[in-house]
């Protein structure tokens, strides 16, 4: 008999599909472990946190990694290694999602560190893992001793023909116009993240509604699950030292000097550094009596004060910390091609944000390949987020992308992506984000900018796409909502709300949430409020450019697409290739032929013009079918003396009898035509046994007329 006793509870997500959650079976020394899984998918999470902080940690220290063992799907890495590596950028987003729904739920004073690792090692051809991902956390943490305050979960809602659906296949999201994942306690929502097709606002509030329907019995679930285990309390945590009289001193000193450096309505630096002027007086102020633990409390306190200051001015005198209005956006300074060398380029600047966006113009070769367990798919659109510490006034090491700038860079992507041309839209599409200068939603900029850079380069964007990030500062009963919010607002406010949009819909969105009880109606005041000023950034992006460039720019590659019949691919490639490297080398192109729908799709890139032409007439000719009766310009490949041969179309030579050159009998060949020579042919006919070919040039000329007989003489 198993010594292993493990423990499980199953629900339903909808239409009869079961869900089941055990521990008790794997990874046992974890101080939490559970499986969860759907059909085929299986998902293992454990959480370890540490049971004390590390001396003088003074913030909370959450790790939160997901990974896709290839072997879940029967396959092996691709890699030259052959193993799974660093977290692909899918894995990086996944991750995010659940570190921010998971982040909020641990007490303030809480700072162990905490290390959650979610593995799929199970995989289903239509289960969607990241949608299982974050339950799979929370369950984990359930089960455990770790001092969670809250259970959450997490689903993804898609919309196929009008119907909300919880956690579609991937069948059913192939016809989905929107996409959210919604992460949610059993009271509150927490985290909303995903794209649409122009959906309504009312949409966006139904999705997240229907969500939180679905992950209060998750919640349920794991609460059972936590019963079944006997989990009745969290474990006791050292918490930090604190000093409440000293709290006081630094209260009554700084207060009034901070609020008044709050409503003066500088710039950033000038703020930053009247805080820091503050700060050292502070410290003065308070001498060097103070003990080394009370010493490390004055910057955690001065913090505080700060935090609580700013709010209360926003929600009391309704003024922000540069003076605006809570509906106000900053100034808006935009302009396109400004670049000569990359094939688009926009600077979108709002206040003191500011993005430089490339466009850069590729081939089918140029495509990104995208490698999951499940599955390894090319993307025709690259959207890339760079994020330098100078555009904070900092110093930092440049080590590679960070998960932010994976992460505001998909949110920019996935908006842009929806209003990118079809699949019939040859070229690969790569979008460069330079932040320049940061102070509050540089993401949004991006979109704005990426937006501006594309009509700029041409690409036949289907519409302008704008976005805004809203904040929200509450206290009781009193709420404030903002647009365009700084940095600092996000820092201190209750709500991080990113929305972008068209004129006609919302494209893409990001919500964290961290206070309590936020109701449908505050959402629906903040979505309301976004679509203003969504519209206001958009007004201004049209005066700067309305439409798309008619071409592209006389240095981006050109482009031209045909199909051809799937028997001619063969000799378009040649063996080995041969015929389509040499018409590439002769012409100076770049041509990639793919098979799609029965047909050969090919797609002719090239700098010029005329080596276009070439490569198009080239392949015209190689696909070209015969047709008896019509004229060719030929080219002389070598003489014989009962005619030449002529190859009228490319790799296609006919006879050029030397009755058939002219009118005039001819004796020999000699003089009549050298190899090389361009020569005006008809084709006369094609031998149904041989497939040989017959060709006249004479056809061509006016037949000579026939002498007149002389006269007869009747004497």
């Amino acid at each position: 008999m198993s010594f292993l006793k493990p423990k499980s509870v199953k629900f339903d997500i909808g239409g009869g599909r079961m869900v089941t959650i055990e521990t008790g079976k794997l990874a046992r020394q974890a101080d939490g472990a559970v499986t969860v899984s759907q059909g085929n998918c299986v998902l293992l999470a454990t959480v370890v946190a540490n049971k004390d902080p590390k001396a003088g940690q003074n913030f909370f220290p959450l790790s939160v990694d997901y990974q896709e063992k290839f072997a879940s799907a029967g396959r092996i890495p691709g890699s030259f290694f052959k193993r799974e590596a660093r977290l692909n950028d899918y894995e990086i987003l996944t991750s995010r999602l659940i570190d921010r729904a998971l982040r909020p739920l641990f007490p303030e004073d809480y700072l162990c560190d905490v290390q959650v690792l979610v593995s799929l090692i199970s995989s289903d051809d239509q289960v969607m893992p990241d949608a299982l991902a974050c339950l799979a956390a929370s369950a984990a943490l359930a089960v455990s001793d770790i001092p969670i305050q809250e259970i959450i979960s997490e689903v993804r809602i898609g919309r196929i023909e009008g119907k909300m659906i919880v956690n579609p296949t991937r069948a059913e999201m192939e016809k989905s116009d929107v996409e959210f994942i919604i992460a949610a306690t059993n009271k509150n929502i927490m985290m909303v993240e995903g794209e649409s097709d122009e959906c309504q606002e009312e949409d966006l509030v139904q999705a997240i509604e229907l969500a939180h329907d679905a992950i209060r019995i998750q919640v349920k679930a794991q609460e059972e699950l936590r019963a079944l285990v006997g989990i009745t309390q969290k474990r006791d945590y050292k918490k930090p030292y604190r000093n409440e009289e000293l709290n006081e001193k630094i209260q009554a000193f700084a207060k009034n000097k901070m609020h008044a450096i709050a409503s003066a309505a500088s710039a950033k630096h000038e703020r930053s550094d009247a805080f820091k002027a503050l700060h050292e007086e502070l410290v003065n102020h308070l001498g060097d009596d103070l003990s080394d633990e009370d010493k490390g409390l004055i910057g955690h306190y001065f913090g505080e004060l700060q935090y609580y200051v700013v709010r209360d001015m926003i929600l009391n005198d309704r003024k922000r910390l540069d003076g605006r209005g809570t509906e106000d956006i900053r100034p808006l300074e935009m302009e396109i091609d400004i670049l000569p060398t990359p094939h688009g380029s926009a600077l979108f600047t709002r206040g003191e944000t500011q993005s430089l966006t490339t466009i850069t113009l590729g081939t089918p070769l140029d495509e990104l390949l995208i490698e999951s367990a499940h599955s390894s798919d090319y993307s025709k659109f690259i959207l890339h987020y760079n994020f330098p510490p100078f555009s904070t006034g900092e110093v930092k090491m440049m080590r590679g992308v960070g998960r932010r700038e994976v992460g505001h860079g998909n949110l920019a992507m996935r908006s842009l992506k929806k209003m990118m041309p079809g699949e019939e839209y040859p070229y690969t599409v790569r979008v460069v984000s330079d932040i320049l200068e940061s102070n509050g939603s540089s993401s949004m900029a991006t979109v704005c900018a990426g937006s501006l850079a594309l009509m700029d380069a041409g690409v036949p964007l289907k519409k302008h796409v704008s976005g805004v990030a809203m904040g929200l500062i509450t206290k009781g009963d009193q709420y404030a909502v903002l647009t365009d919010i700084l940095g600092d607002e996000d820092h201190l406010g209750d709500m991080d709300f990113k929305v972008t949009g068209t004129r006609d819909g919302i494209c893409g969105v990001q919500m964290d949430i961290k206070v309590d009880g936020l109701s449908m109606d505050v959402m629906r005041q903040a979505l309301a409020q976004a679509k203003k000023g969504r519209m206001h950034i958009l007004d201004a992006m049209h005066q700067c450019t309305l439409a798309p460039r008619a071409d592209v720019k006389p240095h981006a590659p050109r482009m031209v697409k045909i199909n051809i019949d799937k028997e001619y691919i063969g000799a378009v490639i040649g063996p080995g290739g041969k015929v389509i490297q040499e018409i590439q080398r002769e012409t100076g192109t770049t041509i990639n032929l793919e098979e799609k729908n029965n047909q050969g799709e090919v797609s002719i890139f090239s700098k010029e013009k005329e080596g276009l032409d070439r490569a198009l007439a080239w392949i015209n000719g190689i696909v070209a079918v015969p047709v008896v009766g019509d004229t060719y310009e030929g080219t002389v490949k070598s003489i014989k003396e009962f005619g030449a041969f002529v190859e009228f179309l490319p790799k296609k030579e006919g006879l050029l009898h030397i009755s058939e050159i002219s009118w005039k009998r001819l004796e020999s060949m000699d003089g009549i035509f050298k190899e090389g020579d361009k020569v005006q042919v008809k084709l006369l006919d094609i031998d149904p046994k041989t497939g040989k070919f017959k060709l006249s040039r004479k056809a061509l000329m006016p037949k000579p007329e026939a002498p007149s007989k002389p006269a007869q003489d009747n004497n």
